[in-house]
């Protein structure tokens, strides 16, 4: 599959077109869509209308990424109209092996932003992504990160098929892969933006981001990341995410063009709650706590900064 994509991009080099060149590669539940969001409303910069194409983690995501092919992947960018710089956000970039290598073979002068944020809490908000996703059935987290079982999609095209996503513990190893970045751009080319500092400094955090970019600065509100969401049906979410070709075509018939997107916004807010997510069992945590503190520590040392409380908060 990697040799598939540098054919791509090696047939691409003689086809006029702008790159991208800025990639918020992850980890995910680290706040990359604040982010992303953010960058995109910068005059100087033009992010993808699709958020997290993925379309470099053809290791870790196969045939289940969003973008497949590179004409569909340049089609994300097509709406740039002289920005300064033009970017994605891909969570799964950055606990692929190969996407690093590829992102340089593609243009060697990107830009990396890498996020992170306490492996314990990457892996408890992403099971709860999970299960509003419909790719996790398992609903306790303990039992989840220690399952071995097969998760297969419930809904969407998909379906019956086995779910293609790393592991919990696997996604947030982050020593490793934020070292492959630092290898292969260089850590001139990479900012890493801890998840505390955007909540506590976000202000800060996002100027930090656009000297790194070199673009002018822009005042934007304070950044709000995302909230913890639960369904009250998984059913009707999964309907509301996947509808029957049918619907669409009963939809077109009966329901006004201007008051189709309000009525599915209607549907989508009355079944989604927004809510903390309920504090993991303190035995649980340390004993996480315990198992990760070897890698923070490593983790530490890549990034010549003390972590360590992570293993003791």
């Amino acid at each position: 599959m990697a040799l598939f994509i540098s054919y791509e991009i090696a047939f691409s080099e003689s086809i006029q077109m702008r790159k991208p060149d800025v990639f918020i590669v992850g980890g995910p539940k680290c706040g990359t869509t604040s982010l992303y969001t953010y960058l995109k409303q910068h005059p100087d910069i033009f992010m993808s209308e699709i958020k997290e194409p993925q379309y470099f983690a053809a290791d870790t995501l196969r045939y289940q990424r969003r973008i497949q092919t590179l004409p569909e992947y340049m089609d994300c960018f097509a709406a740039a109209k002289g920005e300064e710089r033009i970017g994605e956000a891909s969570t799964a970039y950055l606990g692929s092996r190969g996407a690093a290598r590829e992102l340089k073979k593609f243009n060697p002068n990107a830009r990396i932003i890498v996020m992170l944020r306490n492996p314990i809490d990457v892996m408890y908000s992403l099971h709860s992504e999970r299960l509003f996703s419909n790719m996790e059935h398992i609903r306790d987290f303990g039992h989840a990160i220690n399952s071995t079982e097969t998760r297969t999609w419930r809904t969407g095209p998909f379906r019956k098929q086995p779910v293609i996503r790393m592991g919990y513990r696997e996604v947030s190893r982050f020593s490793e892969q934020l070292q492959r970045y630092f290898e292969v751009f260089g850590r001139e080319s990479v900012h890493v933006i801890i998840y505390e500092d955007l909540k506590m400094h976000c202000e800060a955090v996002y100027d930090r981001v656009l000297n790194f970019l070199n673009v002018r600065p822009y005042s934007q509100p304070s950044i709000k990341l995302n909230a913890n969401k639960r369904a009250r049906s998984q059913y009707l979410q999964a309907f509301l995410d996947h509808p029957p070709r049918w619907i669409h075509g009963a939809m077109r018939s009966l329901v006004p063009d201007k008051i189709r997107p309000s009525l599915v916004r209607g549907f989508y807010k009355a079944n989604v709650v927004t809510e903390p997510r309920p504090p993991m069992d303190e035995c649980l945590r340390k004993r996480l706590q315990k198992e990760y503190e070897q890698e923070v520590v490593q983790l530490s040392a890549v990034l010549q900064r003390d972590l360590t409380a992570w293993c003791r908060a």
